[in-house]
């Protein structure tokens, strides 16, 4: 019932074979999921981490993130032209870092808004230095600050967009996993692309404010939805499966730091301890968790 039998003609108006094109799924009518796997920051396949994909109207298309590279974003938009013929009329990046944004230059043919958290704009130029550098292998021949596309339109709370018979709800929350995070609510479907708001399997990482990404899940406890994609893992179709370890992780995470400032640790003793107990519950535990905890000690120090 939330879709039209024409909407749904055209996106199945390829071969059945495009099904499997960039190992999409239509993971809800007229929303088309491809999953990152779970690589750590400079190993095999890094470009290709984050949930990234596209959801479909009767007019156009609006790419949800792009992936970690200028391959991965052509691999997704060779995709999208298999699916369907409809143009790209918005991209929208859900924050600022790399496995999210570095593809966004192989749909600038396409002429789209390019949408963004209103904070987008000053975080691409803060970090255009360490994504040239760090990722250059990955922006194609020759990159340059114009291999970077930043947003040309902005949220600053929430915007509506048409994409013909498919209205999307954009949220952007100002602190929590990063300063920059939006969501993506298609209405028709009550499909919630979170970004990286949500992490499932791997661990999340912090780079904003721990105390603002409670008060965030404490939102999505309240949104009314149907399905949930997450920024990294498999998608769910309540808040209970989505959320519970996130929610244990970083709640643990909370009262464990603080605890630890309480007892007069320093960041040093505290990194070695904290949150030990969700070790085996998450991939890419050691690569990121002590890096949380620091970020977590610093917040919260003189809170």
């Amino acid at each position: 019932m939330f879709y039209s039998i024409c909407i749904y003609g055209f996106l199945l108006s390829a071969d059945a074979g495009s099904e499997s094109a960039f190992n999409l799924v239509e993971i809800a009518p007229g929303n088309y999921l491809h999953r990152g796997i779970h690589a750590g920051f400079g190993e095999p396949g890094h470009d290709d981490i984050a949930n990234i994909g596209f959801i479909a109207g009767n007019r156009c298309v609006a790419v949800i993130d792009t992936g970690g590279s200028i391959s991965t974003g052509q691999q997704l938009l060779d995709a999208i032209r298999m699916f369907t013929g409809k143009p790209v009329c918005y991209v929208i990046n859900t924050h600022i870092h790399f496995d999210h944004v570095l593809g966004n230059l192989v749909f600038v043919e396409d002429q789209p808004e390019f949408v963004g958290h209103v904070k987008l704009t000053d975080a691409i130029e803060l970090n255009m230095g360490f994504f040239l550098e760090e990722f250059r292998d990955d922006l194609g021949a020759s990159p340059s600050e114009d291999s970077i596309i930043g947003p040309t339109k902005t949220v600053s709370d929430t915007l509506s967009i048409d994409l013909g018979n498919r209205t999307l709800l954009l949220t952007a929350y100002q602190k929590s996993h990063t300063y920059t995070d939006l969501t993506i609510l298609d209405e028709s479907t009550g499909t919630l692309w979170t970004g990286d708001l949500l992490f499932r399997e791997r661990i999340p990482v912090i780079d904003g404010s721990l105390k603002g990404w409670l008060a965030v899940m404490e939102i999505f406890k309240t949104l009314e939805v149907s399905t949930i994609i997450p920024g990294h893992g498999a998608p769910a179709s309540n808040w209970q499966d989505a959320m519970a370890a996130q929610q244990e992780y970083l709640t643990d995470l909370f009262d464990e730091t603080k605890q630890a400032i309480a007892n007069g640790q320093f960041m040093e003793e505290a990194i070695e301890t904290v949150g030990q107990g969700e070790k085996d519950k998450w991939l890419l535990f050691e690569q990121q968790h002590r890096t949380n905890v620091s970020r977590a000690f610093v917040e919260l120090e003189w809170d």
